[in-house]
């Protein structure tokens, strides 16, 4: 049922919807103009044939790039309404090749990596126009200032200033249009860019081309996150605004590209007032009188493409958080706007990261090296999980041959090209996605071999066993309502290590005993249970939630109303059994167990999973502790720690003396 109104939600179009589209997802590729044309020009002299191939690789990438591959084909690869490449990952994982982990894992690090560098380069870009009227400024501290506001405010949510984007970023591409036509008006002989010779001549032609197809690409880095923010405005408000945006963004450049055609034969430091700081194209159109209003409307766009990015690396998290890739973190839902969600760590993270390449490069010259790596990375991940999509849908074969074959070829080519820029800052990214790559691995990797090693019995097995003990008055009651939670798929079996626990460790009498395990299921927001009964009185229970990947596994809130339900089905009685209390129908205590396994020094593992078992350890303890990671109230849980032995020493050949 919510899926089915999200998705009627998303389906509808109006003036309002579009707006919010405009506010949410354009930010990054929305705000390219301000730094592409300077990428691509750096301090090469102006010539007209640089420009034209320049524009048209911009223009075809823009259509090639981000219209056909992802506003065309890839939006119709979404999970119930919803986009990213995690999503992508849960819809192809049915075909039960489990190496599609890899590009998974990689494409979703490059993407936070990407999530790091967009804010200062952005924002820096913008506010160095201030140079114009001050050369001397030093726009470090005026960066990290807004960075700091603007990391602090996503405590608080954006539900206030969130419905103003649309408009906001409305302005801004409408001023992108206007300006870049008027330049067109003077100079249309640059609307030959649409010819792509001028591309293919500058790349074949010209030894600098494919070093320059690098910056090209900086023009639809933010396709990628456009794909992932389908699930907050629906597939046709995005093909219906990115018509518009597509339009203004063109405008932009070719009016750019105008503009350098007309000055041939100088460079972007003759056109500046000051030498010693380059001019920037982009602010290079616009008239004097309206500088000062063209760098506030290019500021607020930049915050707010940075705050799609930070929204959209909170969305990303979680999903690994969902689909055991993360370890659990603290996540807050800072407003009741659905899928509006806020996560501490990752947004001081994030700060961090983008405050340390704010004052490792000082300038967005200096940062354009550091952009594209890490996201050509991310594209040609979600090309291969592309391909085995439409293999699910049972698309032609020669169809998706083909367009593996084409969009391998373009984003392998600007790979290459991104890679030269490797020694010159584009190892930064790298490096942090590396990072973000190797906490993923290891946390799959770790469950994995923990979940292959894990020891799990047959409840049935010992069901009269925990009939008996709940009748066996010489034992001290330890709770009416016990509650395990089992990573047990099976509904009749349950790790050894929970009977254990209630048998061997501490003998624990309850009336009612209850396994709870939390199944995620690639539906983004179901919301189901089902309950097994495990014994004649109905007293030994097995509840199974099926939870979409982006919902919270808030366990108390759940099994309050799966307990609710089944009182008033007469299903189980829950009123405490002693006798004061049972006469004024008071309800009985719920008590959670939870088991933390812990790596046994009694342990002969192959050195490998010895690594991977011992870094996970380290990360579990930066993560959430299991009770707060399942919403347990801590005051009805108690938690054990068993020690771990997976694969235990051999006897040693100790002999008794005397």
């Amino acid at each position: 049922m919510i899926s089915q109104i999200k998705a009627d939600h998303l389906s509808k179009v109006s003036v309002g919807t579009l707006l919010v589209t405009l506010g949410i997802i354009y930010g990054d590729i929305g705000t390219s103009p301000l730094y592409v044309m300077k990428a691509i020009m750096g301090k090469e002299m102006i010539r007209e044939e640089i420009v034209l191939g320049a524009i048209s690789c911009v223009f075809w990438t823009l259509t090639l790039q981000t219209t056909v591959k992802y506003v065309i084909l890839t939006l119709k690869a979404d999970n119930k309404g919803e986009g990213g490449i995690f999503s992508l990952y849960t819809l192809v994982k049915k075909l039960n090749k489990p190496w599609l982990i890899v590009p998974a894992i990689i494409g979703g690090s490059a993407l936070l990596a990407d999530g790091i560098i967009t804010p200062p380069i952005s924002i820096s870009s913008a506010v160095e126009g201030l140079k114009i009227y001050e050369p001397e400024l030093q726009t470090i501290p005026i960066v990290i200032g807004i960075l700091i506001g603007l990391f602090t405010i996503q405590q608080f949510g954006t539900k206030a200033i969130g419905k103003f984007f649309g408009p906001l970023m409305l302005i801004w591409f409408l001023m992108l249009g206007t300006i870049g036509i008027s330049h067109l008006f003077q100079n249309w002989t640059v609307l030959k860019a649409i010819n792509p010779y001028y591309a293919f001549h500058l790349l074949s032609i010209h030894s600098e081309g494919y070093f320059v197809l690098g910056f090209v690409f900086l023009c639809t880095t933010g396709a990628e996150a456009l794909y992932s923010d389908l699930g907050h405005c629906g597939i046709r408000n995005i093909r219906i605004s990115w018509s518009f945006v597509k339009t203004m963004l063109v405008l932009s450049y070719f009016g750019q590209g105008a503009y350098l055609i007309e000055h041939t034969g100088k460079t972007l430091a003759n056109l500046s007032p000051h030498p010693d700081n380059p001019a920037n194209p982009f602010y290079l159109v616009m008239p004097d009188w309206f500088l000062p209003f063209g760098i506030g409307i290019a500021t607020i766009a930049a915050v707010i493409a940075s705050q799609a990015l930070i929204s959209g690396s909170f969305t990303l998290i979680n999903e690994a958080i969902r689909l055991n890739l993360w370890p659990k973190v603290r996540v807050k839902f800072p407003t009741n706007i659905k899928g509006q969600l806020y996560i501490p760590s990752i947004n001081w993270l994030l700060f961090a990261g983008c405050v340390f390449v704010v004052l490792h490069f000082k300038e967005s010259g200096n940062m354009e090296a550091a952009y594209g790596l890490a996201i050509t990375m991310c594209m040609i991940m979600t090309t291969i999980l592309l391909g085995y999509y439409m293999i699910l849908k049972r698309v032609n074969i020669v169809y998706i041959i083909l367009i593996e074959i084409i969009y391998l070829s373009i984003e392998v080519s600007f790979f290459i090209s991104n890679i030269q820029k490797f020694s010159h800052g584009g190892y930064v990214t790298v490096f942090i996605a590396g990072l973000l790559a190797g906490t993923m691995t290891i946390n799959y990797l770790a469950k994995k071999i923990r979940r292959n090693y894990t020891n799990f019995v047959s409840i049935s097995d010992y069901k009269n066993v925990l009939e008996d003990l709940s009748k066996d008055q010489a034992i001290p009651k330890y709770a009416t309502n016990l509650v395990y939670l089992t990573n047990s798929y099976s509904p009749n079996k349950i790790e050894y290590k929970a009977m254990h626990s209630i048998i061997h460790r501490r003998p624990k009498r309850a009336d009612n005993y209850w396994f709870v395990h939390v199944n995620v299921i690639d539906e983004p927001y179901k919301l189901e249970y089902k309950v097994h009964k495990l014994s004649e009185e109905n007293n030994i229970l097995r509840i199974d939630f099926h939870l979409g990947f982006r919902n919270e596994p808030r366990i108390n809130v759940l099994m309050r109303q799966v307990v609710t339900e089944l009182v008033q089905t007469g299903e189980i009685d829950i009123t405490s059994r002693y006798e004061s209390l049972h006469k004024n129908n008071i309800t009985g205590d719920f008590e959670y167990v939870l088991i933390e396994k812990e790596l046994s020094y009694d342990n002969d593992l192959p050195a490998s999973e010895k690594v991977i078992l011992n870094l996970y350890e380290w990360l579990k303890k930066l993560a959430l502790s299991e009770d707060k990671a399942f919403g347990l109230d801590s005051s009805s849980v108690t938690i054990e720690r068993f020690p771990m032995i997976i694969n235990p020493i051999e006897d040693l050949n100790l002999v008794r003396i005397k």
